[in-house]
């Protein structure tokens, strides 16, 4: 139909550590897309789930093998719904924005293992787009070729509590977050009554950007977190209903968290305070 040629269509992407991937994490895809399509405007065609790499080194973070894999299995019957592991694959923590413009940019090219012709034309602009990270400027692609549809919006979903983390000193580059809000978009979900407006309001930078952030109010409140879940799993308490089946199955076949997992990077500083405090200082 002519009214879905005019959806701008979306990407959410998903990074943190899903350790384990709850229930939670799962119903965040299904409220944003929800309030995306009750808009009118907006068509979700894909949500990526990328959990952190083990250089992120936070405390009680298990390998991600083990929760790549619980993530692939908890979403094994999404029909939108996938699993990334390029950045749980990198030998070094990767910014979030960084994870962004990787996904962004792989929805403009095609796959270079499918052709090699098309992907060649293709590499320039990015290649431009690098040198200078402020010229994203969408506009001009819509110029170049009017026949084609604007590229998807890669859209990082979150809960409040990221959004938050945005004033802990160190843990994200400003300039970072204004791409973020600038050039992608931010989709958060907030528990009825979680005053995240007010976090909004009293920031310059976001209150600028805030046509760019969508909030979901989410009346059905789930307050599971991992790092509940991984406090019944130490105490031997039941998990069921809180994660998906087949997640509390590889947990209990693999032994996966215990008082010695929770100990994991005891005293290891976090990958973005080590980085940016050093920055900071030189």
């Amino acid at each position: 139909s002519e009214d879905a040629e005019k959806k701008t269509e979306v990407v959410l992407l998903a990074c943190g550590s899903f350790n384990p991937i709850t229930n939670m994490h799962l119903r965040l895809f299904e409220l944003a897309r929800d309030y995306f399509h009750e808009t009118g405007k907006y068509k979700v065609i894909k949500g990526i789930i990328s959990p952190v790499g083990d250089a992120y080194k936070k405390k009680g973070l298990i390998s991600a093998h083990h929760r790549v894999t619980m993530a692939k299995l908890a979403t094994k019957n999404s029909d939108w719904v996938e699993v990334d592991d390029w950045e749980s694959s990198q030998s070094e923590w990767l910014e979030t924005l960084k994870v962004l413009r990787y996904h962004h940019q792989k929805l403009l090219s095609p796959d270079p293992t499918n052709s090699t012709q098309n992907a060649l034309p293709l590499t320039k602009p990015g290649r431009k787009r690098k040198q200078d990270p402020h010229k994203h400027d969408p506009v001009k692609k819509k110029n170049q070729s009017p026949d084609i549809k604007s590229a998807p919006q890669v859209k990082l979903l979150c809960g409040s509590d990221m959004l938050e983390s945005f004033r802990i000193p160190n843990l994200w580059k400003l300039e970072d977050i204004t791409e973020i809000v600038e050039n992608h978009g931010l989709v958060c979900i907030s528990r009825a009554g979680n005053n995240v407006q007010k976090f909004i309001y009293e920031s310059d930078l976001l209150w600028r950007h805030k046509n760019n952030i969508h909030l979901v109010e989410e009346w059905i409140t789930n307050d599971i977190s991992s790092t509940k879940i991984r406090r019944a799993l130490r105490r031997g308490q039941s998990i069921r209903y809180l994660v998906p089946d087949v997640v509390q199955a590889y947990i209990e076949k693999n032994d996966l968290y215990s008082p010695e997992s929770e100990d994991r990077n005891a005293g290891v500083v976090l990958a973005p305070l080590q980085k940016y405090a050093s920055d900071s200082k030189n």
